[in-house]
Order: C-alpha cells, then structure tokens, then sequence
C-alpha cells in the first residue's frame, strides 16, 4: 500500500486569478504546499494536478511533478480521479487530496488523517477537524464547521454553525472542517461516478456527496489548524505566520 499526494490546483478564481503562482516570502504558493506535502513520512510521491499549463510549468520549474487533467471537473476530487486513472495506481493505494491554496499546513496534521485508513481496512474515506479557538470562525460562512457520531464519522458538513444551539447554557464545541481528505484508491473512482445531490448542490461541499449516498467519512480531530490564501490580502497574513515561526512550519 502506498500513499500518493495529489494537489488539485487550478489558475482561475473570481477572488484571486493566478492565486497558486502567487508568491509567499519568494517561493509560489503552489511551492510551498508541495514541500510541505513531501515532507509527510508517510507520502511517497507528489503530484500537482491542475488543467493549466502555466501550473504545470511552475511546477516542474520548482522541481516538482504535475499532471494535465481536463478542464471539465466540478471539484478537486474529479480532477484527482482522473490523475489516479492515468497513473493505474493499484485499489487499495490511499490517495491524499491536499488543497493548494493551504500553504502553511503541517504535515503532521496528514499522518494523522491516514492513522485510520491504515489501521481499518474498511473506511473508504477520511479528513480532519480543529476545534475552533475563534469564535468569529463559528458563524463564518467560509469555515466549513462538522459534527460526528460516537465514533468519530461524520454525520453533516455546513457552512452554517452546526450543531444549533437552542439552550443558551448549553456548552457546545464548534469543530471546522479541514480541506483535507485521504481515500482508498478504489473508493475515490467510485465517488466521482456518484451523483451530485440537494446537499451538495446547495452548501457547495463535495464531501457532502459521499454522505448523500450512504457512504461513511472518518473525521479526525488534529492539533494543527491550516490557514487558506483566498485573497491578495491573505499573502500578507501567511508571510507574517512565516516570519513569526522562524521556520517552514511549527
């Protein structure tokens, strides 16, 4: 069994055009999410799948790897299904999405999210949570909040704050979910053959597809947050989170 990274990038965005050639502290963004990926122990290669070719020569340029997809996808996930197709990687090989507008994450956060995979043969799909420290994350549309069952699977993704609180005194911990997701590679054919649903269609959360269809997702809580790059004015936030760690990540 190996575990292959795969981070679907592509050129086009209303908010930020160009955004994953964008430079942090010198290095594409793009850059600095494939040295991280590789600095996983668990990984073994790397790829960056995008449907642009200026990505595609970034990429190689930094000394990475990169594959052409189509431009047809809706979502990250058929765009890395497809890679996984054209690399005849064996079934039970787990597929690591890591999102490339995340520069900062760490990488221990993805040793923990491939734990389960490896210790249960029969979890298709799994991603991360973070408990959330700041309260203005919980009513923010853009951090996707989750709630899981006893043990640990989720059971909805929103955008709204999830669960409702109707009791003011009652104590609720508000999770966000993390863009990270890691799949057998058998399973991850299959959910881009699945059909897009009501939820997905109307959060705009792809993940919500597997759920709509009965599948299950593992949800693992991680110590370590990750910080999205969605406009030019998140370059400066990243830049000074470099500059205060004094390392590439800590």
């Amino acid at each position: 069994m190996r575990v292959i990274a795969f981070i679907p990038s592509r050129y086009d965005s209303s908010r930020f055009p160009g955004k994953p050639m964008a430079l942090i502290a010198g290095m594409p963004m793009i850059g600095h999410v494939c040295r991280r990926a590789m600095s996983c122990p668990e990984v073994s290669e790397v790829f960056v799948v995008t449907d642009d070719e200026r990505i595609f020569q970034c990429v190689e340029e930094l000394g990475g790897k990169a594959i052409m997809t189509e431009k047809r996808h809706r979502t990250g996930t058929d765009r890395i299904a497809e890679a996984s197709q054209k690399m005849s990687l064996r079934e039970d090989d787990l597929i690591v999405n890591i999102q490339g507008d995340q520069p900062l994450f760490h990488p221990s956060a993805i040793s923990d999210m491939i734990v389960p995979m490896k210790q249960d043969p029969t979890i298709p799909m799994s991603t991360l949570k973070y408990k959330i420290r700041d309260e203005t994350d919980i009513d923010n549309p853009n951090h996707v909040k989750v709630v899981t069952d006893s043990e640990g699977f989720a059971l909805y993704f929103s955008r709204s704050p999830i669960p409702f609180i109707r009791d003011p005194e009652s104590k609720v911990t508000y999770y966000k979910h993390l863009g990270f997701y890691a799949y057998r590679n058998d399973f991850l054919l299959e959910f881009a053959t699945l059909p897009v649903g009501e939820l997905e269609s109307s959060e705009k959360l792809e993940q919500l597809r597997v759920l709509e269809c009965g599948f299950k997702i593992k949800v693992v809580e991680t110590a370590f947050d990750s910080v999205e790059v969605d406009t030019p004015a998140d370059i400066m936030k990243a830049e000074a989170m470099i500059s205060e760690s004094g390392q590439s990540y800590e």
